[in-house]
């Protein structure tokens, strides 16, 4: 892993405006649950809303941004801007993220332009109350918990040269759990559309059984 040599200030404005972003986009995703869905919804539901929401808006615009600084010869290390400076930050912590590493920038195509707009489209079918919903929510849970994985066990398998993980909020916040939670809440998600769908079909398959 990487050693810290330079005498970089951790926390910066631009770690603070970094977090503050997230957290804008966490609120936005909350007030949107309060105002779309009914007063009523299972507690699962709203808390599903809140997550894809906010997961859809962070690929959208953050992960967005790092695809456009990252392709057709850019990188975030050569950019200028508040996203690249943001960007930056999280380089720090894991340096392929300013080089347009291949194995990053391919994993976030498929992020930007496939898990985005699944995640939205999930978010307008928890709306409109389509159990439908559940299958996507499957996918689209075992596509993060796949990118996850070939974003980090590469470089595990090479030592983690990118990683500096030297401090706390590198870490802690950055590599841990700015990524754990890409992991923790699509494995409940998985979870509790599979409990939905076995419980709907086994329902069905009783219904069938009784009719015969």
């Amino acid at each position: 892993m990487l050693e810290d040599t330079s005498p970089h200030s951790v926390f910066t404005a631009t770690s603070a405006a970094s977090l503050a972003g997230v957290a804008a986009i966490a609120v936005t995703a909350s007030t949107a649950a309060r105002a779309l869905l009914p007063k009523g919804a299972p507690w699962q539901d709203r808390a599903t809303f809140i997550w894809l929401t906010f997961d859809a808006l962070i690929h959208f615009i953050f992960e967005g941004s790092f695809l456009w600084l990252s392709t057709f010869g850019r990188t975030v290390d050569t950019s200028v801007g508040p996203l690249a400076q943001m960007w930056r930050e999280y380089a720090a912590a894991d340096s392929r993220w300013g080089t347009a590493d291949p194995t990053v920038v391919s994993l976030e195509i498929l992020t930007v332009l496939g898990a985005g707009p699944m995640a939205a489209y999930i978010v307008y079918q928890i709306v409109k109350n389509d159990p439908a919903r559940h299958y996507w929510i499957i996918v689209l849970s075992t596509a993060e918990l796949y990118g996850g994985w070939m974003t980090f066990c590469p470089e595990w398998l090479t030592g983690s040269p990118s990683l500096d993980t030297s401090n706390a909020l590198f870490f802690w916040v950055y590599l841990v759990f700015m990524n754990t939670i890409w992991v923790i809440i699509p494995l409940w998600l998985m979870y509790d559309s599979y409990t939905r769908i076995a419980s709907s079909l086994r329902l069905a398959q009783a219904g069938k059984l009784k009719a015969a």
